[in-house]
C-alpha cells in the first residue's frame, strides 16, 4: 500500500456497501473511510486515496475533502499542506476515552431524567428492557439500544446534551452489536441496571451505571481492535 508518494493502494478499494444508503455525500465518505481504518485497509501512516476514493463512491472530490475535515476533528487523520491526507494513530488511550465520554454523557443524561422524572420513564425502560431480554438479533438490538437511549435523552430535555452526542461520532462503522462481540450481553446488563436505578429514583446510581456500561463497551471494542491489530505496534 502507497503511503506518501501515491494516492492508491495496492489492490482495488471494496465496494461502500448497504451502509451508505441515505446518507450525505460527505457522511457517505467520512463512514467509508473509517469502515477502511477498521478492516485494515488504510492504517496509520498511509496515504488517504482521495481520488479512489472518489471514483469508488461515484462523487467529486468535493465531498471527500469534506470528509477529510471532519475525520481530521475526530483525530482519524492529519492533512498536511501540499502533501495529502494521512490516517492517524487510532491507540487503546483514545478508545477508552471515547468510550468513557459517551458514559459521562449518557450519565448525566440519566440524572437529569430522573430529576426531570414523568410517570411513563420506568414503564418504556422497562418494555424496551423486556424487549431485549432474550433478543439476538444485532439490527433489533440496536433499535431497542436507540430507543432506549433516546428515551432517557427525551425525558432529560436537554438541548445542549442532544448537541453534544451530535458531535460524537462511533468509533465502530456499522452495526456495533454485530460487529463487536459480546456487546449484546454488555448492553442487556447495562440496561437492566440503569432501569433498576430509575426505579429507585436513584440518580447518582443511574449515572454510574451507564458509564458502568459503557466502559464495558470500550473494553470489548479495546479487544476487537486489538485482535485486527489496528493499534500502532509499541514502540
Amino acid at each position: 500500500m502507497k503511503t506518501e508518494t501515491g494516492d492508491s493502494p495496492g489492490t482495488a478499494l471494496p465496494p461502500p456497501g448497504e451502509t451508505m444508503v441515505r446518507r450525505s455525500s460527505g457522511e457517505q465518505v467520512a463512514l467509508y473511510l473509517r469502515r477502511l481504518i477498521f478492516d485494515g485497509r488504510l492504517r496509520q501512516g498511509d496515504r488517504v486515496p482521495q481520488d479512489e476514493i472518489a471514483r469508488t463512491l461515484g462523487i467529486s472530490r468535493i465531498p471527500v475533502r469534506e470528509a477529510l475535515l471532519t475525520l481530521e476533528r475526530e483525530g482519524w487523520v492529519t492533512i498536511k499542506p501540499h502533501r495529502g491526507a494521512f490516517i492517524g494513530a487510532l491507540d487503546e488511550a483514545a478508545v477508552r476515552d471515547h468510550y468513557t465520554l459517551y458514559g459521562l454523557i449518557y450519565g448525566f443524561a440519566a440524572r437529569r431524567a430522573i430529576q426531570r422524572h414523568t410517570p411513563e420513564l420506568a414503564a418504556g425502560l422497562a418494555a424496551i428492557c423486556a424487549a431485549l431480554d432474550g433478543e439476538s438479533d444485532p439490527a433489533t438490538v440496536g433499535r431497542l439500544n436507540h430507543d432506549f437511549n433516546r428515551l432517557i435523552l427525551e425525558t432529560a430535555s436537554s438541548p445542549r446534551l442532544r448537541a453534544v452526542l451530535r458531535a460524537m461520532v462511533g468509533i465502530v462503522p456499522g452495526n456495533f452489536f454485530e460487529l463487536v462481540p459480546g456487546s449484546v450481553e454488555v448492553e442487556r446488563a447495562g440496561t437492566a441496571a440503569v432501569l433498576a436505578a430509575v426505579r429507585a429514583g436513584d440518580a447518582d446510581r443511574a449515572a454510574e451505571e451507564y458509564a458502568v456500561m459503557l466502559s464495558r463497551q470500550g473494553d470489548l471494542v479495546v479487544e476487537l481492535f486489538k485482535s485486527r491489530d489496528l493499534f500502532p505496534a509499541a514502540a
